[in-house]
């Protein structure tokens, strides 16, 4: 009686032990890289393990069950084939599901259906583009107490600059960070890159608490709130919250959002030099990767204004990734715009940090460089210009005896077919001979990879995006992650869609 009693104590222990096991180990955080690839590309060779952006979102949609918490720059889901003011005008039936279109209902059902369900929802983005503008989140508030809508304008508080990040966290626990605007092109017609982050609950209420930032932006008196300084280390007037650290200490305000860190008054933002990373073992379910020790984890974010705890500013977290590559390895770097300077604001900077970051590793190093900037119907002026003079930096590598240097770098530029065919298909009751809708056909990834880390993120490379607007990224030493991230980057660059950029021609003098 005695030796059934011991047993049965012994299976229950083990049974308790065996569901606690499993429970933890089906809780572990998981991350998956998450991509957008447009139609019309048979020639981009396809990454084994990586999600759908459009299932993704879906996913997260359908899935929460306590919150939903969605920043955008803007909203088109539903596509204005009807509509002469929409890039979509014109278009058939047949057409937009040709294009995909449909990928971008299915993300707006599986919304409308989580806010009939009554999951409490807050959406929050800038003010969105023609026709529909805020059109869509409105009408998902509509009507819901459960779901709140915001427009933020963060030109009220910098001067200028857009809520510009893409960023949804579900429960608290799952979130997806990324280059994918809610817009049913950026699904099927842009190729988009973003991560995938499940049962991951410390990654995703530290994002959280810049959402709140960002919910609570929308609710101060920005008169209250901000003030004109000189930037000592851009070297313009401009407007920033009044507890900037480009305010001197005395001059500044307290803080309405959580504390960041206090750092004496430099000339600049305050660099860190150990930002806080998480430890967590995180599985890669889309790679085989046997390695199951902690490596670190960051999160970064923009503008500096809204950083908080010990975390860094974006611009901190891209130069970081850049110097982490080793002697003789390779930095691949992925930006629809690039530009070593502002491109939004009225008085222009001149904006080198990660041009010198780059010439850094190619001269200390030895470093090889790759770089994609996207060529599309909507390409900055002056980018080729910007390119040439970075391949400069082969030049004087070489440009010395006393030089041992070994570091270059290579540009291309990545063309999707069909990038100059883009727009209505009808325009003043003519037809146009465009081939797709407007704002598609474009690399639109934020990203950049060395041998050891990898930085996925919201922001362009220009200086705006760092200082003016809201971006976020994360980044990890997770080697499954890197080398992934490496191999998407090496299926297009060795595409037929990516081309060189030729060097300075002989004689050029960059300007000074």
């Amino acid at each position: 009686m005695e030796k059934g009693k011991k047993m049965r104590a012994t299976i229950c222990i083990i049974t308790i032990f065996f569901l606690f096991f499993t429970a933890d180990a089906a809780s572990k955080c998981k991350a998956w890289l998450v991509q957008s690839i447009p139609t019309d590309m048979p020639e981009l060779a396809t990454v084994h393990g990586v999600l759908s952006t459009a299932d993704v979102l879906q996913w997260l949609a359908g899935n929460s069950s306590k919150s939903l918490d969605i920043i955008a720059q803007y909203w088109q889901l539903v596509p204005h084939p009807a509509d002469p003011r929409s890039g979509d005008y014109g278009y058939s039936k047949e057409d937009l599901l040709r294009f995909g279109a449909n990928e971008g209902l299915k993300v707006y059902k599986a919304l409308e259906n989580a806010a009939n369900r009554k999951l409490p929802i807050r959406l929050l983005q800038h003010s969105g583009v023609s026709p529909d503008y805020t059109e869509e989140p409105s009408n998902l508030a509509s009507g819901r107490p459960n779901v709140k809508n915001v427009t933020l304008l963060l030109s009220d508080w910098w001067g200028s600059g857009i809520v510009h990040a893409k960023v949804w966290i579900s429960d608290s626990r799952d979130v997806y960070i990324g280059s994918a605007n809610n817009d049913w092109k950026s699904l099927t017609q842009v190729k988009e890159v973003g991560i995938y982050l499940t049962d991951c609950p410390e990654i995703a209420k530290k994002v959280e608490i810049y959402y709140n930032n960002l919910w609570k932006l929308s609710h101060l008196n920005v008169s209250a709130y901000t003030r004109s300084v000189w930037d000592q280390q851009w070297q313009i007037n401009r407007k920033v919250p009044c507890w900037s650290h480009f305010i001197n200490p005395k001059e500044r305000c307290r803080s309405p959002l959580p504390k960041y860190v206090e750092i004496a008054h430099v000339s600049g933002y305050p660099v860190l030099s150990d930002p806080y990373m998480s430890h967590l073992s995180m599985e890669t379910p889309g790679v085989n990767d046997s390695s199951s020790n902690p490596q670190p984890n960051y999160l970064s974010f923009a503008p500096p204004e809204l950083l908080f705890g010990k975390y860094q500013t974006d611009e901190q977290a891209w130069v970081d990734t850049i110097k982490s590559v080793g002697k003789g390895g390779t930095v691949r770097i992925n930006s629809m715009d690039w530009l070593g300077q502002s491109g939004y604001i009225k008085e222009t900077v001149y904006w080198p940090t990660l041009s010198s970051a780059i010439s850094e590793v190619v001269f200390s190093k030895g470093a090889k460089v790759q770089i994609l900037v996207a060529k599309w119907a909507h390409f900055i002026n002056n980018t080729d210009q910007y390119l040439k003079s970075l391949l400069y930096s082969n030049t004087l590598c070489s440009s010395s005896k006393y030089n041992h240097c070994s570091g270059k770098v290579e540009i291309k530029y990545y063309i999707v077919p069909g990038y100059n065919s883009t727009g209505p298909a009808v325009l003043n009751g003519a037809a146009t001979g465009n081939m797709y809708p407007g704002y598609t056909r474009v690399n639109h990834g934020k990203y950049a990879v060395s041998d050891v880390r990898a930085h996925v993120s919201t922001s362009n490379l220009v200086w705006d995006y760092f200082y003016t607007t809201a971006g976020v990224s994360f980044g990890t030493y997770q080697p499954a992650i890197v080398s992934q991230l490496q191999e998407i980057f090496n299926a297009d660059w060795t595409s037929p869609y990516a081309v060189p950029v030729e060097p300075l021609e002989e004689g050029y003098a960059c300007p000074s």
